[in-house]
């Protein structure tokens, strides 16, 4: 399937210059999102994660659903504030600010291997610092799941360099 035909381009959003893709529309589309998440759980067929960690909020969607389709538990990595319990933070940088992601102290047990997984990977900042919690935690995340790659923004290539490989279902050249 072509993902980047379900998936919207918003121009100048959150600021000028960035093409915001929004994956919204494949969302609401039956099919694409059910083979969305086929494809992913295919590419990771016989390998065995104790838990999905995903990225507030987009990436919360897809990785329930690879999740449950993986059969791992699922650690909401959020926005500082949002979370009820005791928790441990990671800031990090955007390509258009800074923000930081926080998971709870006990979402992630040492030796549990774990699939990180967001919507988007541009520049890296977000998955880099969730990589960074859930190692601070004692797991293993090798592996992480994206539905769009930005390639010209380096973010595979930070990621391997984090010795995490990356995969993503379709690219989108510039920003």
């Amino acid at each position: 399937m072509m993902f980047e035909t379900l998936i919207r381009t918003i121009p100048d959003y959150p600021k000028p210059g960035i093409q915001f893709r929004d994956i919204t529309t494949l969302l609401q589309d039956r099919q694409g999102f059910a083979a969305a998440i086929d494809a992913l759980g295919q590419h990771y067929q016989g390998q065995v994660f104790d838990k999905v960690v995903a990225m507030e909020a987009r990436g919360f969607i897809i990785g329930a659903a690879l999740a449950v389709k993986l059969g791992a538990g699922f650690v909401p990595a959020r926005k500082p504030g949002k979370l009820p319990w005791a928790t441990i933070a990671q800031p990090y940088q955007l390509e258009y600010g800074s923000d930081a992601l926080e998971v709870h102290q006990d979402a992630i047990q040492s030796g549990e291997r774990i699939l990180l997984v967001d919507d988007l990977i541009a520049t890296g900042g977000t998955a880099l610092a969730a990589v960074a919690l859930v190692r601070q935690l004692g797991g293993v995340v090798e592996q992480a799941a994206f539905v769009i790659d930005l390639p010209a923004l380096g973010g595979m290539q930070q990621l391997a360099a984090a010795r995490v490989e990356g995969f993503a279902l379709c690219q989108f050249a510039g920003h």
